[in-house]
């Protein structure tokens, strides 16, 4: 069995890094994303507006909400306009925390953040949340007392249903203070393009350690339970939408096939 730490295995961050036109992944990541974008042209599309999402929501949370502290749960690597650049962009005194559970892509993380003390890059599982919160590095930057925004963008569909999803997010925000937000994105490309495609990027991602499970949109709601979803966009009701169509000043521009590849929501704690 290859050692999941080994180059000769793709990572999901590795992956993602490719599909968003970056020059952070192995030869490895590059073989499997371009199997995936074979099958799946869109899906180029849909990392850029994973993207833009977090962006959106990340500029959202510290200008119009106050939020200074931010703790990015399965970030990949720190590149292409991630949330510390974001973060430096619209709050100069804000902290970010990254946390991937690949040591891999956390040794390149800290050598991309080398000189940046607003941010650090830490190993973690998003299936332990208590491990990630009460980390020295996380209690450096971040204070559990004040709001956090919480990112879990592209993550939990790499958690399987036997770690309860649902579960952990709940764990997540019981230690939050009030006032804090929860941004988050999930995959849900059975509702858009069939099992066929489904299970073909399943089996890709099923060489990397962290295996891919594709939700309902139903399923992805429950995530939200306990707190209080924001309208995505001026004049639209709160709840659930595609990636892209999030905080997009002209949802209809935004929409996208690849933006359809999976919803996206912001909520606050209260």
């Amino acid at each position: 069995m290859t050692d999941p730490t080994s180059p000769e295995r793709p990572t999901s961050a590795g992956m993602y890094d490719f599909y968003l036109g970056g020059t952070a992944h192995s030869a490895a990541d590059r073989a499997a994303a371009e199997k995936i974008t074979e099958m799946m042209p869109e899906i180029q599309d849909g990392a850029s507006a994973n993207r833009g999402f977090l962006q959106r929501a990340v500029g959202r949370m510290a200008t119009e909400w106050g939020i200074r502290q931010f703790i990015d749960v399965g970030s990949g690597l720190p590149t292409q306009r991630n949330t510390h650049d974001v973060v430096t962009e619209t709050a100069p005194n804000g902290r970010v925390v990254y946390v991937d559970i690949n040591p891999v892509v956390v040794a390149r993380g800290a050598e991309i953040l080398t000189g940046v003390d607003s941010a650090t890059v830490i190993e973690g599982d998003v299936r332990q949340p208590d491990a990630i919160l009460d980390h020295p590095e996380t209690r450096r930057l971040v204070d559990l007392s004040a709001p956090v925004g919480l990112l879990l963008v592209a993550v939990l569909h790499f958690v399987p249903d036997d770690d309860d999803p649902w579960r952990l997010v709940g764990q997540y925000m019981s230690r939050l203070a009030s006032g804090s937000y929860l941004a988050l994105t999930h995959s849900a490309v059975g509702d858009q393009t069939g099992g066929q495609l489904q299970n073909a990027g399943a089996r890709i991602y099923g060489s990397t350690a962290t295996p891919w499970t594709d939700r309902s949109r139903t399923e992805i709601e429950r995530l939200f339970t306990g707190l209080d979803i924001v309208p995505p966009y001026e004049g639209a009701a709160p709840g659930l939408v595609f990636i892209g169509e999030w905080g997009a000043e002209d949802p209809g521009l935004a929409d996208s096939e690849g933006s359809r590849l999976g919803y996206a929501a912001v909520a606050r704690k209260p």
